[in-house]
């Protein structure tokens, strides 16, 4: 599972769109489940607790993103639930790492 924070454009499609679906199951997993089960004492998971407004927030990059390269996104997260802080600045690889983990995969992406 992981959320990048890196800006969407830089993403290629797997993982612009990989991120969106983990993005909606982190979102379950503090919404729905309440941080209970499966992937709940996860780093990334952890990261996002108190800061459904700022996951809220990259959803919502992603879509526009998306929407960029004529995806059609039919999966609105509820923006009632959006609470908390809205920045994320807590990190489980800082974004030089992470552009470092995207380059070493060797896709798409423009890092």
């Amino acid at each position: 599972m992981r959320i990048w924070d890196i800006e969407p454009k830089h993403l290629c499609q797997k993982h612009l769109l990989g991120e969106h679906r983990e993005l909606h199951g982190l979102w379950n997993i503090l919404t729905i489940h309440k941080g209970k089960g499966g992937y709940s004492r996860h780093p990334e998971t952890l990261r996002w607790k108190g800061k459904l407004k700022a996951l809220f927030l990259r959803h919502e990059k992603l879509v526009k993103e998306m929407e960029k390269r004529n995806y059609k996104h039919n999966s609105p997260l509820n923006k009632k639930l959006a609470k908390g802080k809205s920045i994320q600045d807590k990190f489980v690889n800082t974004i030089n790492e992470q552009g470092l983990i995207l380059k070493n995969k060797k896709c798409q992406c423009k890092i």
